[in-house]
């Protein structure tokens, strides 16, 4: 496959990721929320604090792919192996870190208000599992580009 062909693909994939994201971010979470709140009124309280909660966690997550679409443009002008794409790669790793601390403190924070229940702070460890395996995925990413460009750059000097 070639590296446009590929960069296409990769950029075609994240639109997808956003567009889900969008959909997730505006209708399912509100709309689940406002039909827990209408069907259980005792809980009416947490309702802003979780919609804030969880709305707070999609600019990290937009963030990791506007930085995808960057990696996948270097991609398409046969830049794959860049310390530019190490760098990007370097920030999502940091990123999803960044991201799976709050998430995973935010529901201990609110486990802690009495406004969750244990069951939802074990379940959403799985989404704190999936943010860290994105964070060592995206670190062991970055340090093979370098080496990779490293590598790629003394290749060039060689006549």
């Amino acid at each position: 496959m070639k590296q446009k062909a590929l960069a296409t693909w990769i950029r075609v994939a994240l639109a997808l990721l956003g567009v889900i994201g969008a959909v997730v971010y505006i209708l399912i979470i509100p709309t689940f929320g406002l039909d827990l709140r209408d069907s259980y009124p005792e809980f009416s309280g947490r309702f802003y604090p979780w919609l804030i909660f969880l709305l707070s966690t999609a600019l990290p997550c937009y963030a990791i792919l506007v930085l995808g679409w960057l990696i996948a443009g270097n991609i398409g002008r046969d830049q794959s192996f860049s310390q530019k794409n190490a760098r990007y790669l370097k920030w999502i790793a940091g990123i999803a870190a960044g991201l799976s601390l709050y998430f995973f403190i935010g529901n201990l924070v609110l486990l802690f208000l009495d406004m969750s229940h244990p069951g939802i702070v074990i379940g959403a460890m799985l989404f704190v599992l999936a943010g860290i395996a994105v964070t060592l995925a995206a670190a062991a990413l970055s340090r093979l580009v370098t080496k990779a460009a490293v590598l790629q750059d003394e290749n060039d000097l060689t006549v």
